[in-house]
């Protein structure tokens, strides 16, 4: 079914927009859960508190792109689940790593709290714009949607000592970004 679809069904109330939301984009919220979480149990809980956000958001809202809607609220659910679960007596998983991976390019303050900043948000983006297609992608798979080095790696075809490589010359010039722009 069309997005277009599945929003008039949203907008019409009907409780087949829930069912068609999973069939679509069920996969893709999962993946970016259990990615933050490490649980199946919490990544599921997060999914489907992903469609009660939907179905309470729309309407009145109505998203052009319905992946990138739905992917956003799925990350924020999740690491809000994250926190709360105390991830660092839990083992915390690639969360933690990325995480502590970004410390070193905003400063004192923990990488957690300075994306929650909004003007290092359009730093990072602007930032992004500058990069070619591959780096680019290689830092969203690792730092949006929590990929393993592995799983990046593996999914561009590219050893992992390769991609290691990549994201630190791009941390440095992230950091180098963010120094210039005065958000360090």
């Amino acid at each position: 079914m069309e997005d277009g679809q599945i929003l008039d069904l949203y907008w019409a109330r009907s409780e087949r927009a829930i069912a068609e939301t999973a069939a679509k984009y069920g996969g893709y919220c999962y993946s970016i859960a259990i990615h933050i979480l490490t649980n199946n149990e919490d990544a599921e809980e997060s999914v489907n508190d992903t469609y009660l956000a939907a179905w309470n958001a729309i309407p009145p809202r109505r998203p052009n792109l319905s992946a990138a809607f739905l992917g956003k609220i799925t990350r924020h659910l999740s690491i809000d689940r994250w926190r709360s679960r105390s991830a660092f007596k839990r083992g915390g998983g690639e969360m933690v790593l990325a995480l502590e991976e970004l410390d070193g390019c905003v400063g004192g303050e923990t990488a957690e709290d300075a994306f929650d900043r909004r003007e290092l948000g359009r730093s990072v983006n602007r930032f992004l714009d500058t990069l070619d297609e591959p780096e680019r992608s290689v830092f969203l798979c690792r730092y949006w949607y929590l990929d393993s080095v592995a799983e990046t790696a593996e999914r561009f075809g590219f050893s992992e000592s390769k991609v290691k490589s990549m994201l630190m010359r791009t941390r440095g010039k992230l950091k180098k970004h963010l120094e210039k722009e005065g958000l360090v």
